[in-house]
């Protein structure tokens, strides 16, 4: 009977930490965004967090003239805490209070072009630490396993903490290749452009030479006759 019951207490430990886990993976607090910010518009987004947490925001001009774009934050206090003027990326972290967070970007110094914009947040510390703590009411008397329930957690917390900042890194090294794309393709567009305008300032100036030279021939030819 005892050892019935140890291997109930042991079923429902594991039952807890699967249910844990995929709650874990199931509510990822990172979010990234590309958006389009048209010529002359200001664009506002809110992020609400908690006291004592931590926000990260990193934001990129993948395209648009001068890639560039004015950025600011501002706490739920209404202080201005960040600000940007006409950059083309940038990576702001704060340690933050109660209340929703306001970051804009602004794109009103220019009257023509349009910006695409990606940014991403990265939020630290917004779990509850009750919740996950509560699987450890049912590890009462299961002394017997070889490895201890809090280095599993341990090691899947870490593998899913590495994981999530690989898929960081590969969103980042997207916004970069998409932002050098764009960059190349304009290069190109500008070195075709003023190829073809020498090509024709060429080929007009030695028209204009060829009737020089003709124009002098003929006038000697009339003044001998």
């Amino acid at each position: 009977m005892r050892w019935s019951m140890e291997v109930l207490r042991v079923c429902v430990a594991c039952l807890s930490l699967c249910v844990s886990v995929i709650s874990a993976f199931s509510q990822s607090l990172d979010s990234d965004f590309t958006f389009t910010l048209p010529a002359g518009r200001k664009e506002c987004f809110f992020q609400p967090m908690k006291k004592d947490a931590s926000l990260e925001i990193e934001y990129q001009v993948l395209d648009g003239a001068s890639l560039d774009v004015d950025f600011y934050i501002q706490s739920p206090s209404g202080h201005i805490i960040a600000t940007d003027y006409r950059k083309s990326d940038g990576v702001h972290t704060m340690e933050t209070e109660e209340g929703d967070y306001m970051f804009c970007f602004d794109n009103t110094f220019s009257a023509v072009s349009e910006k695409v914009i990606f940014f991403e947040l990265i939020l630290d510390n917004m779990e509850d630490g009750e919740e996950s703590e509560d699987w450890k009411a049912y590890v009462q008397g299961a002394d017997l396993l070889d490895m201890k329930l809090e280095d599993i957690m341990d090691t899947i917390n870490s593998v899913k903490s590495r994981l999530g900042k690989s898929l960081q890194i590969q969103t980042l090294l997207k916004a970069f290749e998409a932002r050098d794309r764009n960059l190349q393709e304009s290069n190109y567009e500008r070195v075709n452009l003023w190829s073809c305008t020498n090509l024709v300032v060429m080929v007009i100036v030695s028209g204009v030479q060829v009737y020089l030279l003709r124009s002098l021939f003929d006038d000697k030819r009339k003044t001998r006759t």
